[in-house]
C-alpha cells in the first residue's frame, strides 16, 4: 500500500531518515515496522512564520518494498536517418536533439559558439580582460547561456510539457537527484559544463552531429520551403526541417530574417539593473535570523511591486551569487548573473527590471525595439569608460538623485564605476524603479539600503523580438519547415521552459511527417 502525506521538519532534521520514519509513522497512525521506505516528491522552505521550517510531500511505501525509479532512454541509432537541422546548441536545441533521436530523426546541431572546454578562455578573457569574443561568450557555445549562468530549473511551464522530463534527463547525465524534488531546483554553473558535454556524447553516440564554429549565415528557401542553410557564408547543409533555436541574443538572425522579408514582429521585453546585497542581509530579512543556520540554504527573495501602470519585479534571483558580463557584441555592458552549486559566495543579486511595451517605442520596424535595447546597452559601455567596467550606483543614491562617493564590494570581476545611472536608463525605467525600492525595503527587511548596489544594465531578460508560429505546427507560417524555438523566437523564458519548447519542436517535425 501507498500513501501521500505532508509533513514538516525543522533545519536541523531534513537529513535524519531516522526522524522522518518516525514523523510519517505517527502522521499515519502506524508501528515504524510497517513503513519499508518512503519517497519525497517535493521539498521545500516555509519561512513566513518566525520558525522556518522544510514541508515535504512524500510517498509512503506501507507494507511492500519501496522499487527504485530508474529512468533510462535506449537511444536509437540514426546515423542513416532523416536529418533536421538544429540552430543552436543551448538547451532548446540540445533537448530537441535528444527528442529527434527518439524519433528516429538525425539531430544536426550548428552552433556558432564553442565546445564547453574551450569556452571557459573566452570567459576568463571576458572576466579579467575585459575583452569580448563575439563568437564565444557568456550567450554563445555549448549549452548556451545557461551553462555559464547557473542552471536555475525552476519553471511554471507546466502545461507546456513534462518537467519531470526534463528534469530526470539532467539527473541520468549527472545532475544531482536533489533537482526532482527541490521546489526551486537548481544544479549551479560548477557543475552544469560537465552535464552539457555528457548530454553532447549521448547525441553523437547516437548518430547525431554537433558542429562548433558554425554560424548559420543564410537559410535557403524555395517557393516557401526549406531547403537548407548556409554556413560560415561559404558551406551549404540541405535538410527538409530547421529548428531555429538560437537564443535572445543572436541578434544577426533576427536581422537576416528581416533582410529575406521573412515575418517577425516586434516583442515588450523588460530593462532596468542588477542589484547586489551582501548575503547576510538577505538570510537575516528571510529567517527571521541575527545568523542563518548552517542547515539552511542561502535565502531567496522574488519581488513584485505595480507602479502606476508598469510592473516592476525581480527577475533570475541568484542567492551566493556572481555578477556576470554576458555582452555578445564589442561597445555594450550587459548584465547577468548566476550561482555555483553551493551558492556560497558573499552576496546576493538579482535583476531588478520595469516592463518595456511596444507603446513606449513608437514605430513599425519589428526590429526597433531591439534596437533600442541595443542603445542602452552601448550607453552603458560608455558610461563604464571601456573594458566591460559597469555603470553603478548605490541604491538609495539612485533613489535619492546622488552620485555615490564610492561603491561597495562586489562581485562584478571586471570593475564598477560611480555614475548617475538615470543618463543610462530611460526615464520611465528610472522613475519606476525609484518608486519601487523603497517599497521592496518594506517587504524585505534591510533591502532598501545603501550597502546595495545597482550594475546596469540588465536587458536581456527574453528576445525583443517574435518570431511567428502556428500554434498546431509549430512551423513559421509563411515558411514551411521552418520551427522557430524557444527563448530567441519569444516562446520560453528558462531553461527547462526552453527543452520543453525544443522537444515540442522536435515532436511536431514528427507529427508533419
Amino acid at each position: 500500500m501507498q500513501k501521500e502525506i505532508e509533513i514538516t521538519l525543522s533545519p536541523e532534521q531534513i537529513e535524519q531518515t531516522e526522524i522522518i520514519n518516525q514523523k510519517l509513522a505517527e502522521a499515519l497512525n502506524l508501528s515504524e515496522s510497517r513503513i519499508k521506505g518512503f519517497e519525497i516528491l517535493k521539498r521545500s522552505i516555509d519561512a513566513r512564520s518566525r520558525k522556518v521550517i522544510y514541508r515535504l510531500q512524500i510517498k509512503v511505501f506501507i507494507d511492500e518494498n519501496q522499487i527504485p525509479k530508474v529512468y533510462i532512454v535506449n537511444y536509437q541509432n540514426v546515423s542513416n536517418a532523416k536529418p533536421v537541422l538544429i540552430i543552436g546548441a543551448g538547451p532548446a536545441g540540445l533537448f530537441a536533439a535528444l527528442q529527434c533521436i527518439e524519433n528516429g530523426l538525425k539531430p544536426i546541431i550548428i552552433e556558432r559558439g564553442k565546445d564547453v572546454k574551450q569556452r571557459r578562455r573566452d570567459l576568463a578573457a571576458i572576466n579579467k580582460e575585459g575583452l569580448i569574443n563575439t563568437e564565444s561568450n557568456y550567450c554563445y557555445g555549448e549549452g548556451g547561456a545557461g551553462t555559464y549562468s547557473d542552471g536555475k530549473l525552476y519553471t511554471r511551464s507546466n502545461k507546456r510539457g513534462d518537467i519531470n522530463k526534463v528534469l530526470q534527463v539532467f539527473v541520468s547525465h549527472g545532475a544531482e537527484q536533489d533537482i526532482l524534488v527541490d521546489a526551486r531546483p537548481h544544479i549551479g554553473t560548477n557543475k552544469l559544463p560537465q552535464i552539457i558535454t555528457s548530454i553532447k556524447d549521448t547525441i553523437l553516440n547516437a548518430g547525431g552531429e554537433v558542429m562548433f564554429d558554425c554560424q548559420m549565415t543564410d537559410i535557403l528557401i524555395e517557393f516557401g520551403t526549406i531547403k537548407g542553410i548556409q554556413i560560415n557564408f561559404k558551406d551549404t547543409l540541405l535538410a527538409d526541417d530547421i529548428i531555429l533555436a538560437t537564443g535572445h541574443s543572436a541578434r544577426d538572425i533576427y536581422e537576416l530574417l528581416s533582410k529575406k522579408n521573412i515575418l517577425i514582429e516586434a516583442k515588450p521585453f523588460a530593462l532596468g539593473v542588477r542589484i547586489e546585497h551582501p548575503q547576510e542581509i538577505i538570510d537575516t530579512a528571510q529567517y527571521h535570523c541575527d545568523t542563518r543556520s548552517e542547515f539552511l540554504p542561502p535565502a531567496y527573495y522574488s519581488l513584485v511591486e505595480q507602479v502606476g501602470t508598469r510592473g516592476v519585479f525581480s527577475f533570475c534571483m541568484c542567492p551566493g551569487g556572481i555578477i556576470a558580463p554576458c555582452a555578445t557584441g564589442e561597445n555594450e555592458i550587459v548584465v547577468n548573473g548566476w550561482s555555483p552549486s553551493k551558492r556560497n559566495n558573499p552576496y546576493a543579486n538579482s535583476g531588478t527590471v520595469v516592463q518595456v511595451t511596444l507603446d513606449d517605442i513608437q514605430g513599425y520596424d519589428p526590429l526597433r525595439m531591439l534596437n533600442f535595447q541595443s542603445e542602452i546597452e552601448k550607453l552603458a559601455f560608455e558610461a563604464g569608460g571601456g573594458n566591460l567596467v559597469a555603470p553603478a550606483q548605490r541604491m538609495m543614491d539612485f533613489v535619492n538623485n546622488k552620485l555615490s562617493i564610492d561603491l561597495p564590494k562586489n562581485s562584478y570581476l571586471p570593475g564598477t564605476k560611480s555614475v548617475m545611472l538615470d543618463n543610462i536608463l530611460p526615464e520611465f525605467v528610472s522613475e519606476s524603479l525609484k518608486a519601487a525600492l523603497p517599497l521592496f525595503g518594506k517587504k524585505i527587511r534591510g533591502y532598501y539600503t545603501n550597502e546595495a548596489i545597482l550594475v546596469g544594465v540588465e536587458s536581456r531578460t527574453s528576445s525583443p523580438v517574435r518570431i511567428p508560429r502556428d500554434k498546431e505546427t509549430f512551423q513559421h507560417p509563411q515558411v514551411k519547415g521552418l520551427y522557430p524555438c524557444a527563448e530567441g523566437a519569444g516562446y520560453a523564458g528558462g531553461i527547462v521552459s526552453a527543452a520543453i519548447d525544443g522537444i515540442n519542436c522536435a515532436n511536431a517535425i514528427l507529427k508533419a511527417l
